[in-house]
């Protein structure tokens, strides 16, 4: 039995390729036209493996399956190699915030590390927001403002459309001739973070976000 192997959000993009194969399934189109989708399909997912063994290869394939039946059995079977969230402490989290006496931290025990990208949890209290985040090997955190907007619209991280918080954070990067220099980074980002991770696919923004507010 091969290891586990898959992130949440590569296994949310595979997610999201079958999604558009059944989408072109039930719409009927010509065979030609299904067939190259799931050619596409299965080279994109094999795109985000490179360093896959070909027994893993041969497991990520789609265009093996022979109808729509089969693509639930396969996701099912992925799950079972998914790689869990960096097992994380409190003590840990508090060292990143320092600065917060009072931290309200999540609970640790009831959370689902099979589907989480980045850990992220809301301190209404305060307004804020913390994100947690495996980034190239070492557990960063920032700490965000959080304004609740009630409404709809296209989240930074996951793309997708729903309810979203105004999300505000200063980046540390000082500039020489100005030490008192800061920047503010604001995001639409989805106020649930446990529903942005079942949805994103892809932690370029992500990444990006937290690179430019630690000043890496």
């Amino acid at each position: 039995m091969t290891e586990q192997f898959i992130k949440n959000e590569q296994l949310n993009f595979i997610k999201k390729q079958i999604d558009f194969i059944k989408d072109n399934i039930n719409k009927n189109v010509p065979q030609n036209v299904l067939t190259a989708t799931i050619e596409l399909a299965n080279a994109k997912i094999l795109d985000l493996f490179p360093g896959a063994t070909l027994e893993q290869q041969e497991m990520l394939k789609i265009s093996k399956l022979k109808n729509d039946k089969e693509y639930d059995p396969y996701i099912q079977n992925l799950m079972n190699y998914l790689l869990p969230f960096p097992k994380i402490t409190e003590q840990q989290l508090r060292k990143m915030f320092p600065k917060q006496k009072k931290l309200k931290l999540p609970d640790l025990s009831n959370m689902n590390q099979n589907q989480l990208t980045y850990l992220s949890w809301n301190d209404l209290r305060s307004n804020k927001k913390f994100i947690v985040y495996d980034l190239e090997g070492k557990m960063v955190g920032i700490e965000c403002e959080f304004t609740p907007t009630s409404k709809k619209n296209f989240c930074s991280f996951c793309h997708s459309f729903s309810e979203v918080a105004y999300v505000s954070t200063v980046t540390k990067t000082k500039k020489l001739k100005n030490p008192d220099y800061y920047r503010s980074i604001a995001n639409l980002i989805c106020a649930d973070s446990s529903e942005c991770n079942k949805k994103i696919s892809d932690v370029d923004y992500l990444t990006t976000f937290l690179k430019d507010s630690l000043g890496v």
